[in-house]
Parts: structure tokens; C-alpha cells; sequence
């Protein structure tokens, strides 16, 4: 019986099952036979704060780093602005920041503002969590140290892929291996009061289809942006198990689908390659059924990638070379965020009339 990893509650419904699936953060060489580990993949909500939360998690060690996409930069300096219009950047402050293992910081956008790094053990007038919170496998532990890190006066701002976003586009795919937890407003609410701090203002983003940027103090009220935001996400179920059980549907129609668009480019003699090797992939290629048959290559501009392959599908990993040799005639995205970036960077593509798929 799961428990939940903020609250601590028994009590709550399995709403995603991927089967069995290989860690999303092994990318084993290329000449590596496997067969490959795998491992229970299952999301469950709690009864009590409405967390979304992984179930099993087998320990492995991170991905290889990726490198950083124009999208996730953009969207960084985005949030330097608001913030900084928002009061909370500001020349002198001191900053204290939980980044994402995968890559990214904020600190160099900060520093430009004028605010200062604190130094190990010193408390900070902000504290930013981009993406960290969810890599934390004990939730409540994880928001009260990043609580005790605040000044007097001073605010915790964190970023998440809402799940009202997942919900509302099929993302099923967005559940790992390494990723804790899946936020909504309710449930990060309820996460934030096990350390003393509530909601007060927040913004929302494009990237990844919709993320949330909340700010969090002691003693704070919702302003009427967050109450209507969080009104919104609870009219769309994310806090009802059998509404957020539908991303097990969109997971078998999605899959499906990617698997009978492949088929059906191989069968015409099309040439197709792949693009993004990236963790939420994995999960994808295995649950749909694709190897290298279906899909030769995917191309990543990650060299710590290169020589590697995709776990359970064994399809190899390649770098960009191989989109400029001999061009494919459809491309599998599988990063939308990457689309206007990789169509910029590779212009013979438009050239050749490519076909893109969005997986």
C-alpha cells in the first residue's frame, strides 16, 4: 500500500500504470546487448492533499546532462522579469536556489539583477526551487528545508509542470522514474503548510505546455490571480482520481497512434529519423512498441548521449550530423518545446519539405 510521500496518508488510487518500464535515466552504451532492467512505473494520487506522486522508484543514478533548450532559457528570463517586477529581485537581496539536476540555473540571471548568492547555511531573502522539488523522494522534508533557508521576510518561489497542463494535454508521458511528484495548485498548497508557508501570488508559462510559478511565505493569502487559478484546476479534476485517471487513456490512445504514423511513413519508403533523446521518450517508445525497425535514430545535441542508445527499444542516439548527411523525410519531435529551435538550426530540413510529427 503506497503512502503518501507529504503527508504520510494510506489512503488514495492508483491513476497511471505504465507497466513495467525501464529506468528513464539509463541510457546504456550502444553496443550494450541488454537486456535492459525494468521496473513498476505507477502514479498514484493521495486521498488526503491530492498529491500526484510516483510509486516505485528504482534509485538509479542520473541521465547523462543534457543541454539546455532556447525554450527553458527563454522561459527563465521570463521569470527573472516578472519577479524582479513583482519586488522580489532586487539589487542587494540575497538569493538561494534548488535547481533541477537535469541542467539550468537561474543564479547567472539573478546576479545580473544584483542579488547575491548565499552562502551554504545562510538563510535568503528569496529562495527559487526550478523543477528541484520534484526530484525530492520525501516531499514535506524537501519543502521544510527550503522553508528554514528563508530570511525573515523573505520567499520561497517554486516552478512545477502543473498538472492541470498534463491532464489537459494527454502528458501522460511526463511520469518517470526520478520524478517524486506531479503539483497541482491544491496539492502544493497543502505541501507548502507542512512547513508554515501558503500561497501568495503566482504566474504561469508556455513551456512544457503550462507551468506554474507560485511564490510561498509564512502567513500569506492567495491573491486573486492564484484563487482563480486554483479554482481552475479543480474544475478541471485534478484533484478527483478518476478525472486524472484518464491520462491511462490518453497513454493507450497516444501510443497507438505514434505506432500506426510510424508504420504507415515505413510502409510508403519514408525515411524517418527521431529528435530528443529525452527521459519522458523512454516511456513512450516502450509503451508504443518502437525500435530501430520503426525508428532507426533519434538525434540529440547532448554529446554526453552520443554512442549511447534507448533503453528497452534499443534504437541508437546520434548527433546532429546525422540530420545534415542523408536527410530524413519525417522527424519525430519529441520535445515540442524544441520545434522553432531545431527548424532554425537545421534549415536544409525546411528546405527538403520535412514532415514533423509532434510525439
Amino acid at each position: 500500500m503506497p503512502s503518501c510521500r507529504a503527508c504520510g496518508a494510506v489512503v488514495g488510487d492508483v491513476v497511471l500504470d505504465l507497466g513495467e518500464q525501464p529506468p528513464c535515466d539509463l541510457f546504456p552504451p550502444a553496443a550494450d546487448p541488454g537486456p535492459d532492467p525494468v521496473f513498476p512505473l505507477r502514479m498514484w494520487l493521495c486521498g488526503r492533499c491530492s498529491l500526484a506522486q510516483l510509486v516505485e522508484d528504482p534509485g538509479t543514478a542520473e541521465e547523462p546532462a543534457g543541454v539546455e533548450p532556447r525554450a527553458l532559457t527563454e522561459q527563465a528570463a521570463d521569470a527573472v522579469r516578472v519577479l524582479t517586477e513583482a519586488g522580489l529581485v532586487r539589487p542587494g537581496a540575497t538569493v538561494a536556489e534548488y535547481g533541477s539536476p537535469h541542467g539550468g540555473s537561474w543564479l547567472p540571471l539573478l546576479r545580473a539583477a544584483g542579488m547575491r548568492e548565499a552562502a551554504p547555511g545562510e538563510r535568503a531573502d528569496l529562495v527559487v526551487d526550478c523543477f528541484g522539488l520534484m526530484h525530492e523522494p520525501v516531499q514535506d522534508k524537501a519543502m521544510a528545508e527550503r522553508a528554514e533557508r528563508l530570511a525573515p521576510g523573505g520567499a520561497l518561489v517554486a516552478q512545477f509542470h502543473s498538472l492541470a497542463s498534463i491532464l489537459a494535454q494527454g502528458q501522460w508521458n511526463a511520469l518517470r522514474h526520478g520524478h517524486f511528484a506531479y503539483y497541482s495548485l491544491p496539492a502544493m498548497t497543502a505541501l507548502a503548510r507542512t512547513a508554515g508557508l501558503a500561497p501568495d501570488r503566482s504566474w504561469s508559462f508556455p513551456l512544457y505546455g503550462g507551468t506554474v510559478l507560485l511564490e510561498l511565505r509564512p502567513g500569506a493569502r492567495p491573491d486573486p490571480e492564484t484563487q482563480r487559478r486554483e479554482r481552475a484546476e479543480l474544475a478541471a479534476g485534478v484533484t478527483d482520481a478518476a478525472t486524472v485517471a484518464g491520462l491511462g487513456r490518453a497513454a493507450a490512445d497516444g501510443a497507438a497512434r505514434l505506432r500506426r504514423e510510424l508504420a504507415e511513413r515505413v510502409r510508403g519508403g519514408k525515411r524517418v529519423l527521431g529528435y530528443g533523446a529525452a527521459s519522458r521518450t523512454i516511456a513512450l517508445l516502450n509503451r508504443a512498441g518502437i525500435d530501430h525497425e520503426l525508428l532507426p535514430a533519434i538525434v540529440d545535441i547532448s554529446t554526453g548521449k552520443h554512442g549511447r542508445r534507448m533503453p528497452g527499444c534499443r534504437i541508437p542516439i546520434t548527433g546532429p550530423a546525422t540530420l545534415r548527411g542523408d536527410l530524413p523525410d519525417v522527424v519525430v519531435l519529441f520535445v515540442p518545446d524544441l520545434l522553432s529551435e531545431v527548424r532554425e538550426s537545421f534549415p536544409e530540413l525546411k528546405a527538403q519539405d520535412t514532415e514533423w510529427l509532434l510525439a
